[in-house]
């Protein structure tokens, strides 16, 4: 497999790796996940009933109401909240949440380097908040 770097810009700092659970629509901010768990609930999600711990989770941006980073953040306290997560475009809520759950973020890619776009659900990857990198590692089989 060629090495696939997206750059975007480093927001909060540190390396983890692992699958990649690409959230092409976000998820919904109030009631979204279950913070107990990390499982997806949003009705409208192709993920659905999928969890996003241990996930590096890519997402366009925020969707829904300021509870994001309320959810999100009672993830992390749970134990069920992604390694580490990439947005297209930062905006207010992606912002807080980021900062609340202090996990490698990464933000503001360009339109060829979207990993909404370039990343599939299963590619293993590292995200590396510090560069503000994100490589695709291993392609699904998907």
């Amino acid at each position: 497999m060629e090495k696939i770097v997206l750059q975007g810009r480093g927001v909060i700092p540190g390396i983890v790796e692992g699958k990649a659970l690409v959230c092409a629509d976000s998820i919904t901010g109030w009631g979204g996940i279950d913070p107990e768990t990390g499982v997806i609930k949003d009705y409208e999600n192709i993920n659905k009933g999928k969890s996003i711990k241990d996930t590096i989770l890519i997402m366009p941006g925020s969707k829904g109401s300021n509870g994001w980073s309320c959810y999100f953040g009672a993830a992390r306290a749970a134990g069920s909240a992604p390694r580490g997560w990439a947005f297209s475009k930062i905006d207010s809520s992606a912002g807080v949440a980021s900062a609340v759950m202090q996990i490698p973020t990464v933000v503001d890619f360009s339109k060829e380097d979207d990993p909404c776009v370039r990343v599939k659900t299963g590619d293993f990857v590292r995200l590396d908040g510090t560069k503000g990198t994100l490589e695709i590692l291993k392609a699904s089989l998907q």
